[in-house]
């Protein structure tokens, strides 16, 4: 099923989880347009709390909002990605989205089914996410768009 197709179903946090993956969407379509920038990830910044955001991804990489904005603009612009509704659970300011994710870069396709945990802060704001993933092992050129992001230990 489809984010659009189910958003209608929901209300509170996990409607604005799903936001942030229609959101997400949009935008990369629209990062293969020229001039995109980090800019152009202001809609998606409406759904943050960019001051105290953080991020935890696959890999462990930890990323605040100006480091992922960065990462998700040379991803955006040289990937496809999409996505289907699984499943979400919304608990006290937070909030698990399961999806199954597919994408393209260059000849690399991937599908994996992932889990985002979204915690909110009392503003309603997405203030930190973890992302898990079920994934076939990547190959090296995927992790190349990696190269330079630190991971926690």
């Amino acid at each position: 099923m489809e984010l659009q197709e189910v958003i209608k179903e929901h209300t509170g946090l996990s409607r604005k989880a799903l936001e942030y993956g229609l959101t997400t969407k949009r935008l990369v379509d629209g990062a293969k347009s020229p001039g995109f920038s980090t800019a152009d990830w202001a809609p998606l910044a409406e759904l943050v709390a960019v001051d105290e955001f953080e991020r935890i991804g696959n890999f462990k990489e930890v990323m605040n909002w100006q480091e992922y904005v960065e990462f998700l603009t040379g991803w955006a612009t040289s990937a496809d990605w999409e996505c289907s509704f699984k499943r979400v659970t919304e608990k006290p300011g937070l909030v698990f989205l399961e999806l199954e994710e597919r994408s393209r870069i260059g000849d690399y396709k991937s599908i994996v089914n992932s889990v985002s945990v979204y915690e909110f802060n009392e503003a309603g704001k997405i203030r930190h996410i973890d992302v898990y993933l079920q994934m076939a092992l990547p190959g090296n050129d995927m992790l190349k768009s990696y190269e330079g992001v630190q991971i926690s230990e």
